[in-house]
């Protein structure tokens, strides 16, 4: 039964994410993911939780998966800002 409630909770936290990133107006979706991309630290951290923990292979080698997935996002996020904060910057600077 425990395997049926989380499978509902990531269909239900799929569907309001898509449903939320679809309503927002294409000039604000550069800088809303780029700040959630940034912002998702968090997710490294959790990732780097479960790879370190002593438990299965299986879960260390997922959870290494997820750190290096979410190193990427973070990193890419980062990334992103800059690049879009360095297009309201004057061109002679």
């Amino acid at each position: 039964m425990e395997t049926i409630y989380l499978i509902f909770i990531v269909l239900l936290a799929a569907f309001l994410g898509f449903e939320l990133i679809r309503k927002v107006p294409a000039t604000l979706h550069t800088p809303l993911m780029s700040g959630s991309n940034a912002i998702s630290g968090v997710t490294l951290v959790g990732a780097l939780v479960a790879s370190g923990a002593d438990n299965d292979v299986l879960t260390t080698v997922l959870g290494t998966a997820a750190v290096a997935l979410a190193s990427i996002n973070v990193v890419g996020g980062y990334m992103v800002t800059d690049r879009m904060l360095g297009m309201f910057k004057k061109k002679g600077k």
